[in-house]
């Protein structure tokens, strides 16, 4: 199929709303939807009205569609995502320390410079260059501190990794080289080292779509975590789900924080979520019918 010139024009909010009318969407009170389009935009609140059209092509909605029934979903996600943004801090948090206590004390303070330490020269020298363009724009007291006090051209690993991104810790744990300390670190999750690797990977894309406010509530995950085929805590009974819908990352996260704060609320906080918006279908989340009965939601 060739491909042609984008040439749509703006719309102004009031034939932005016209359009919608139009296309057969309900709109109760205008100068609400107005205000919501000011604050929103007419683009990031279409993908919460998408599922609602009956031809996609045409952009005709299915009777009965109404803008209120697509707020209401792009509020849903709204606390989704921050609630998603609660749980994945811990994680990282966690992670870090983990790394750097066992990293540490096994290889020593600088083990994250040592290429010996990885499987791939190219990809660890590409991370601790982002490493040191860190370091360098880095405002914190303390590393201000280490500049002026020592000649190291960077700082021990319990420094560092607490100003390093997410993902470029979950770059250093992926090029470990396989081993007693890669093994140690997974198991302390309650996952093998390629599980915990994956995972990692999943949630530093997951946090950038919550951080940059997309949509999650229907997403299909572009990065795909590992369904694990042995766990040390209570996993899914039920495996057989999409491992790119929310329900598999949500659980993903549950699991990890087990170990880390065992006393988590997760579950309650989604349900009352649910609770609050009723009408939301989570289905459309990956979530399979009997996903209640799963032990790992059960808190």
């Amino acid at each position: 199929m060739s491909k042609i010139p984008y040439n749509k024009p703006a719309l102004t909010y009031a034939d932005q709303i016209q359009q919608l009318k139009v296309r057969g969407l309900a709109i109760n009170d205008d100068a609400k939807v107005l205000h919501l389009l000011e604050a929103i935009s007419y683009y990031r609140l279409s993908g919460y009205w998408y599922p609602m059209l009956l031809d996609k092509k045409n952009h005709q909605f299915k009777p009965g569609s109404t803008f209120e029934t697509a707020f209401n979903i792009y509020k849903f996600d709204r606390e989704l995502r921050l609630l998603v943004l609660r749980e994945l801090e811990k994680i990282e948090v966690a992670v870090r320390a983990k790394m750097i206590y066992i990293l540490s004390n096994s290889k020593g303070a600088f083990w994250y410079k040592d290429a010996n330490n990885f499987k791939d020269p190219i990809k660890h020298a590409d991370t601790l260059s982002k490493m040191g363009g860190e370091y360098q724009r880095s405002d914190e007291q303390f590393i201000m501190a280490f500049q002026q006090k020592y000649s190291d051209s960077l700082p021990p690993s319990w420094m560092m990794l607490e100003i390093a991104s997410f993902g470029v810790l979950s770059s250093l744990y992926s090029n470990l080289i396989p081993g007693r300390n890669k093994k140690d670190i997974a198991h302390h999750f309650g996952v093998n080292d390629k599980t915990l690797a994956s995972w990692l990977h999943s949630i530093v894309y997951l946090r950038n779509v919550c951080a940059h406010h997309s949509r999650m509530w229907n997403r299909i995950m572009r990065i795909q975590p590992l369904i694990p085929l042995n766990t040390k805590n209570q996993w899914l009974t039920n495996s057989n789900v999409a491992n790119n819908r929310a329900y598999f990352v949500l659980s993903m996260i549950i699991y990890l924080m087990a170990t880390i704060n065992p006393k988590n609320t997760i579950p309650k906080k989604f349900n009352d979520l649910l609770i609050n918006f009723p009408n939301i279908d989570v289905s459309a989340m990956g979530f399979p019918v009997n996903w209640q009965q799963e032990p790992l939601w059960h808190k």
